[in-house]
């Protein structure tokens, strides 16, 4: 299984990035993990999509659609998402053939704080909801208090934080073989309607 990593923080020494970073390493066998680059997605403006996708999000676009999965590690802002990571999902969910639409996704997050982003991931799921993803329930993955479980050199040191994004990664691989490859015509068509009932990145 190929899984594209997502970081919804650009900070260098990030440690969501660190998570993802870790997760390449507890990986179990037959899963490889790559992290992608959001940190040149332009603002969403309808009128940049009117005279063609920015480099940057016709590669996310490409990456996200040859992925058989996504894994999504979101900081918590003011109790929710990131505008950055926000932005990229916004700028992917448009047509036509939205990648995200019937993809395996499982999410995680850490923080310096006790609660490891727990309001944020919960955001996050409802935004997943509607782009028709099969999101992973279970295991949850909060990492927090971040700042205790990575060393200086950004090393992952906590061994339960560590079987956490290996048993996080099996399941997801067990979602994957489930769900498959979805009916893209089917699934297409549910999105057309969606974003004609008030999607999350319709012009306005």
């Amino acid at each position: 299984m190929n899984v594209l990593g997502l970081s919804g923080s650009l900070r260098q020494g990030s440690y969501n990035t660190l998570a993802l970073r870790a997760a390449q390493k507890v990986a179990p066998e037959g899963v490889t993990l790559q992290i992608a680059e959001l940190g040149d997605i332009p603002m969403y403006n309808d009128d940049l999509a009117k005279l063609g996708l920015p480099a940057a999000v016709a590669r996310l676009k490409d990456q996200i659609a040859a992925a058989d999965a996504v894994l999504i590690a979101t900081p918590e802002y003011n109790y929710s998402v990131p505008g950055m990571l926000k932005n990229a999902i916004d700028w992917v969910s448009r047509p036509p053939e939205p990648p995200l639409n019937g993809k395996a996704v499982a999410i995680l997050g850490a923080s310096p704080g006790m609660l490891g982003t727990v309001r944020a991931q919960y955001h996050l799921r409802q935004i997943l909801v509607f782009l028709n993803t099969f999101t992973l329930n279970k295991p949850e993955v909060f990492i927090g208090a971040a700042h205790t479980k990575f060393n200086s050199e950004g090393e992952l040191t906590d061994e339960m934080t560590k079987k956490m994004l290996h048993d996080q990664l099996v399941a997801l691989q067990a979602l994957w073989k489930k769900v498959g490859r979805p009916l893209r015509g089917l699934l297409g068509g549910l999105t057309r309607r969606q974003g004609q009932d008030g999607g999350a990145a319709e012009v306005a």
